[in-house]
């Protein structure tokens, strides 16, 4: 497959070398010259220039890409140049600089397949770090939809009780189950929850905290969301 990223900033260049190191062609445009020199020398193809130019997205082969990637961080050039991309065919991903506007671009953007928030998922990394112990945001997919990691701990409710057993408040979904020292797996509704088990859940932020308490128990002081 073959990415447009716009913007060899800090996002868009690690955005570039995860892309790369899975195998994919991917191909930078930034107007810095710095930036521009930085991503040259670590081996990526990059176009010096204004990424809200269709001159230069089409030198960069916006016309075969499968995807584009707006990573700057100028909101109106991103947008800009979603706008374009999306006249060529290709998958469009936006970052934005504030998550409040999120639902605004979710809802009435459709030049924008998808919006990206990269200081959420620093948050989420930050959070891990500070609370530690028995729990472990993965993602926030929405601002109040989450996927959390628990770690099943001796205080809990239902250690001993089955995955069938477990019911987990509100719409809260079980999406993943992992024996004490073994990798995820899919659940199983005969799997038990013994200490030291970890168990992954999809849930809204209220309802993920209620589950906090069922299985890592009321010793895990930390809280998730705006706790």
């Amino acid at each position: 497959m073959r990415f447009v990223i716009l913007g060899a900033g800090r996002v868009g260049l690690r955005t570039a070398r995860a892309i790369r190191e899975s195998d994919h062609e991917v191909v930078l445009i930034d107007p810095d010259e710095t930036a521009v020199r930085r991503a040259r020398s670590e081996g990526f193809e990059v176009i010096h220039g204004d990424c809200t130019d269709e001159a230069i997205l089409s030198e960069a082969g916006i016309e075969t890409a499968d995807s584009v990637g707006a990573l700057t961080g100028n909101l109106n050039a991103n947008y800009a140049a979603c706008a374009i991309a999306n006249q060529y065919g290709c998958r469009t991903v936006m970052r934005i600089d504030e998550d409040y506007r999120e639902d605004i671009y979710r809802r009435y953007v459709k030049e924008v397949d998808q919006i990206v928030y990269p200081e959420r998922l620093g948050a989420i990394v930050a959070k891990n770090a500070l609370t530690g112990g028995n729990i472990r945001a993965i993602a926030d997919i929405e601002q109040s939809l989450q996927i959390v990691e628990f770690t099943v701990t001796p205080e809990s409710p239902m250690e001993d009780y089955t995955l069938s057993e477990l019911e987990l408040p509100g719409a809260a979904r079980l999406i993943a189950y992992g024996p004490a020292g073994e990798a995820l797996r899919l659940p199983d509704a005969d799997d038990s929850l013994e200490s030291g088990d970890r168990v992954v859940v999809l849930g809204e932020t209220e309802n993920i905290n209620k589950a906090r308490q069922l299985i890592v128990g009321e010793s895990a002081q930390a809280q998730l969301g705006g706790a």
